[in-house]
């Protein structure tokens, strides 16, 4: 890009936040009504234009040439765009997350004082592949009363175009700006970069969603606050004490679901003394579903097909067909294992001892802990959330799927009757 193209896209994206900005205006003003009736309009859009949303997605698809897991990612079919417009309108069902009272006390001198949920302002996102982040991410900003700009993958250009059409022809039907949701149209990484900076400060918060370099190059290169998770290594942890067939099933649905989600397994701990009874059983119900398993000494030596896994298999998010197993002692040994080695996304113990359940939800400080469940319900959908633009792994503001409420601050609202500060 010459210094001319350079300085033409900076005026484009300077454009687009301050188009943002007024339209975060209109949006903290915006009743529930209002909001709602924006979001099923986009749902309702989004099934009429069924048909030129799966061609431009054919026609990313041909072009895309990649990995089977990063393809399914992309695709989309009539399920899974009836699956978009059925999380937006589940959104719309939600309660109105802004203007929720918080907490509210009374002071001795008698001003009352209430903190209230209220927008974060202008939200960035930026997302490779998936292209149902541009609906889920229009749908939650919306009803959370944030603008964004999105600025999907080069790979999924013409199907986020396709479905940012649907949405515009929703905002209009609700008489909201168009600006409310604003998509880059360029596939130039420069404009990312511009996003990162802050756009000359009309961003409150950058969101990624995608692999672990495009994560890695917002947390490194951003001047906004970045929520985020950088890899999801989730674990199942099948205790001495679990069912032999809910076990079968849960960790058979965590890994092969689908393996190209953040919420897969990735590791699997077995209780030594269990390997024979649980452990062949399960290791057999993966293998013969097609999944590679990579193995310790012991695993290896009680399954011949596994291959023998090195340190980097601990640490690895596959996002694929393959799964690392280690034979642990006890609880414990778990722990310590999901804390050296996790990412703190989400974990699961599959056990009928509830004070061993209780011990690892409370010993483990990942994002999601679960009993006796899949880690595919790792997702703001199952959670009720209608959809969610990612799951947050970080301390501080928000954690687990990121939703509605997540998407907002707070400000403290005092009332008083002439109190002067002596």
């Amino acid at each position: 890009m010459n210094v001319q193209e350079q300085t033409g896209l900076k005026s484009e994206m300077l454009a687009m936040a301050k188009a943002a900005h007024d339209a975060a205006r209109t949006l903290r003003e915006a009743g529930n009504e209002t909001k709602n009736r924006a979001l099923n309009e986009i749902a309702a859009a989004l099934r009429t234009r069924t048909k030129d949303i799966l061609a431009a997605n054919k026609e990313d698809i041909s072009c895309a040439g990649l990995s089977g897991a990063m393809l399914d990612r992309l695709m989309l079919d009539d399920a899974r765009l009836e699956a978009m417009a059925k999380g937006i309108e589940a959104i719309a069902d939600l309660p109105d997350p802004v203007g929720r009272e918080l907490a509210r006390w009374q002071r001795p001198n008698g001003l009352d004082i209430a903190r209230v949920a209220t927008p974060i302002g202008v939200i960035g996102i930026v997302y490779e592949s998936r292209p149902n982040v541009t609906a889920d991410a229009a749908a939650l900003c919306l009803k959370s009363g944030n603008a964004v700009i999105l600025r999907g993958g080069s790979e999924s250009n013409r199907s986020c175009r396709a479905i940012h059409e649907a949405i515009q022809e929703g905002l209009r039907a609700a008489a909201l700006p168009q600006a409310c949701v604003q998509l880059v149209a360029t596939t130039d990484r420069a404009a990312v970069g511009m996003m990162l900076e802050g756009l000359d400060g009309a961003l409150a918060l950058i969101i990624p969603r995608g692999g672990k370099s495009l994560v890695k190059r917002v947390q490194q290169e951003a001047r906004v606050p970045v929520l985020a998770h950088l890899e999801g290594i989730c674990h199942v942890y099948v205790h001495q004490e679990a069912d032999l067939e809910k076990a079968r099933a849960i960790v058979l649905n965590s890994k092969m679901r689908r393996t190209g989600v953040c919420g897969a397994a990735e590791t699997l701990l077995i209780d030594r003394t269990i390997l024979n009874s649980h452990g062949l059983p399960i290791l057999t119900d993966l293998k013969n579903a097609g999944c590679e398993i990579r193995g310790d000494q012991t695993v290896c030596t009680l399954f011949a097909e596994a291959k023998r896994a090195c340190d980097d298999d601990w640490r690895a998010e596959y996002l694929d067909a393959i799964i690392a197993v280690k034979a642990v002692d006890g609880l414990q040994d778990a722990i310590r294992h999901i804390e050296t080695y996790g990412s703190q996304h989400t974990e699961a113990i599959v056990t009928e001892n509830s004070k061993a359940a209780e011990r690892f939800l409370s010993g483990l400080d990942s994002a999601i802990v679960l009993w006796n469940a899949s880690t595919q319900f790792a997702d703001g959908g199952e959670f009720g959330m209608g959809a969610e633009i990612g799951i947050g792994t970080g301390k501080l503001h928000a954690r687990g799927p990121v939703g509605v409420e997540q998407l907002t601050t707070f400000k403290y609202v005092v009332r008083g009757n002439g109190q002067i500060r002596p």
